[in-house]
């Protein structure tokens, strides 16, 4: 049996917080942990990513951009947790918006038999809406979307696609991401 990494993810920087405590298998490719972070956090996935683990950056590599990471796709979450010795990391999402999130791996323990993994376990505070301006973008956003008398308070609300509560996580949409996620044999259900 597999082992878990309970992993609890902060969006730094925003406020209300938007946090995510969600269980993932320890083997999972540092690339697959990307996917399941875009799902749980309501990205979309428009932009580059980065792991940074003491230093040491997990992405996708681009020789035409110069950049220089270990490839996130060949790197599993134990081997970084074992070669930084830490069990604490940030994840960067769409560098020109500055998303940086705080992960702590809270527990590793066996995985719970017959659960399928990941598996979301708490979330608070919607995730801020794509290319917003990063945290200080969303804070004005917020501002303006708080003030109906805001000169540009239409302009924002229809950009917005209609009202935007930032305290409201839709947890069922969550769950249907994360089970497209899960590998095809588990998702066939008995009736």
């Amino acid at each position: 049996m597999t082992s878990i990494a309970r992993l609890k993810v902060t969006l730094d920087e925003v406020t209300p917080k938007v946090t995510r405590r969600l269980e993932v298998p320890v083997t999972m490719r540092l690339s697959r942990l990307h996917t399941v972070l875009q799902a749980v956090l309501g990205w979309t996935d428009s932009h580059l990513y980065q792991f940074d683990f003491r230093g040491v950056e997990y992405g996708i590599p681009d020789p035409d951009w110069d950049y220089h990471c270990v490839d996130a796709r060949h790197a599993s979450l134990s081997r970084a947790i074992t070669d930084s010795e830490t069990l604490s990391f940030k994840y960067f999402y769409d560098r020109g918006d500055g998303w940086t999130h705080s992960i702590k791996v809270e527990k590793i323990e066996p995985a719970f038999p017959g659960l399928d993994y990941p598996f979301l376990l708490h979330a608070s505070g919607r995730c801020p809406p794509e290319d917003v301006g990063g945290p200080s973008g969303y804070a004005e956003f917020l501002e303006i979307l708080a003030d109906p008398q805001h000169a540009e308070y239409d302009q924002t609300l229809t950009w917005a696609g209609g009202p935007f509560d930032p305290h409201f996580v839709d947890t069922d949409a969550i769950d249907r991401k994360l089970l497209d996620l899960k590998p095809r044999a588990r998702k066939k259900a008995v009736f």
